[in-house]
């Protein structure tokens, strides 16, 4: 699999989003596990996961899932996660954007992890109740602490970005933003991390957990036919064709659709085929 960069560490072009290994509706543990274990024999070496991916008051449930996963194969794999959303125990999801809580967050996944330092720490979405600076100025802290290596924001608009890159500096790598098909509204946003160098990770880049199917229709079936692959294939190619800075993380619950989905990084499109794809 060709690779991309997030900060210094070189990654696979496309990641797991480990989100439906953890949410209503996931598999069993030993089909999760073996999902993450298709995804590394498949080359990808970047897995999102998220304290909030739970169903309900099981915080945590999917780093702890991710740390059984790779014992034994923590290897050239960076791990990649999130605070700032909670669960209450109904699985409501509510935001906590304040510094005293992303930094007791931290703490809670570097443990559900079992890691000295994360390798990459994001918080997961702004908090209307809480002035962006103060939350992300406590993201830059928890870098200075040596807790986290490199920082990633998400769900973040141009201004937060700018905003997030004059107080983090250096240590600010990634922006995770909802980016698909059927969904591209971020253009502004990955414009903007090909000029500053941030890798920038589409979330639900086929759509969202069950609709994957979707892309069944249309023009990226009619390219997918001519190439004798799947249409979330060519989905995906033609998102890592938008910049080198980007990195899909396609969600799976099957070890068959993240194989499927990490080919992706091998398929090229020509020039035709992204003009008519958009």
């Amino acid at each position: 699999m060709h690779s991309r960069r997030i900060g210094t560490v070189q990654v696979g072009a496309i990641g797991l989003g480990e989100m439906p290994l953890s949410v209503e509706g996931r598999p069993d543990e030993e089909r999760a596990i073996r999902t993450v274990h298709a995804a590394l024999d498949a080359g990808v070496t970047l897995i999102d996961t998220a304290d909030a991916y739970c169903q309900n008051d099981d915080m945590g449930h999917g780093e702890r899932l991710v740390a059984r996963a790779l014992r034994g194969r923590t290897e050239d794999v960076l791990v990649a996660t999130k605070g700032g959303h909670t669960r209450d125990a109904a699985g409501n999801w509510g935001l906590d954007g304040s510094p005293a809580y992303l930094r007791k967050a931290c703490d809670a996944s570097l443990a559900a992890l079992g890691v000295e330092a994360i390798g990459l720490y994001q918080h997961h979405r702004p908090d209307p109740k809480v002035p962006y600076a103060e939350t992300i100025g406590a993201l830059k802290e928890l870098v200075d602490a040596g807790k986290v290596r490199m920082a990633g924001i998400s769900n973040a608009d141009v201004e937060q970005i700018r905003q997030a890159r004059e107080i983090c500096g250096d240590a600010l790598v990634s922006v995770q933003n909802q980016y698909a098909p059927d969904f591209r509204s971020s253009e502004d946003e990955l414009r903007l991390c090909d000029e500053l160098g941030l890798a920038f990770l589409p979330w639900s880049p086929l759509g969202g957990i069950g609709r994957a199917k979707d892309l069944g229709t249309g023009e990226f079936a009619a390219v997918a036919e001519a190439h004798g692959v799947s249409p979330q294939q060519v989905a995906l190619a033609w998102m890592l064709a938008k910049s080198p800075v980007v990195i899909p993380i396609p969600g799976s619950s099957r070890p068959e659709t993240i194989a499927d989905s990490a080919a992706a990084a091998d398929l090229t499109l020509s020039e035709a085929e992204l003009a008519r794809l958009g």
